[in-house]
């Protein structure tokens, strides 16, 4: 495997990273990253100062498994987000990978109704499928936050399915995500006498169900 290895200086690490990458044309994701020494002040900010210095190698041939990129993606955007974390799983499976990770202050990554959690799995996809020929879809998890919101949206489904069957009334249910409504979607195809679809325009689209006529 070939590997090209640079040194570059900078007022400060990201500085030098950021030199050393343009130099590269390559993105961090490309790159492992040594720091050689940290940036010094000096004598009253001036006098001695030293700049930061860094060691970039790019693995030119480097063939890794859908896996191994979406470990390298997680932990190139999370270390850089300062985020206290562990990579507790990765499964791939059928264009699909997911991921989930534990840690202190989870919370704060989530975010409200797991806005923060969609934004950063929007952009771990992004980086993942940039150079990608065969586009893999990325679900991030958080302490199996979405696993077990998925499970909880399933039983929603299923009970509602069951009242639509009994008052031979439509439900609503109330807005959810694409990626929510895929669920819900998918848990009720199956069922001979239940359809569903989506009404409504984001971030208001919610999921109809109803008895197929």
């Amino acid at each position: 495997m070939e590997v090209q290895t640079i040194e570059k200086r900078g007022k400060n690490v990201d500085e030098a990273i950021k030199a050393a990458l343009e130099e590269l044309g390559c993105e961090i994701s490309d790159v492992a990253i040594e720091i050689i020494e940290e940036p010094t002040k000096g004598l009253l900010g001036f006098v001695g100062r030293k700049p930061a210095v860094v060691k970039v190698s790019l693995n030119k041939k480097q063939i890794q498994s859908p896996e191994q990129e979406a470990r390298q993606v997680v932990e190139d955007l999370l270390n850089r987000m300062k985020i206290d974390y562990q990579i507790n799983q990765i499964e791939c499976e059928a264009g699909r990978v997911r991921i989930n990770i534990v840690g202190q202050d989870m919370g704060l990554l989530i975010g409200r109704k797991g806005e923060t959690l969609n934004a950063v799995q929007y952009i771990i996809g992004l980086m993942l499928n940039r150079n990608r020929e065969e586009r893999l879809r990325v679900v991030l998890d958080v302490e199996d936050y979405r696993k077990k919101r998925e499970e909880s949206l399933e039983a929603l489904a299923l009970r509602l399915s069951d009242k639509v069957k009994r008052t031979r009334k439509n439900v609503v249910m109330r807005p959810m995500s694409s990626q929510e409504r895929r669920i819900v979607h998918t848990i009720l195809q199956e069922d001979p006498q239940i359809s569903t679809f989506s009404l409504g325009d984001e971030p208001n689209r919610k999921v109809v169900i109803s008895l197929k006529k």
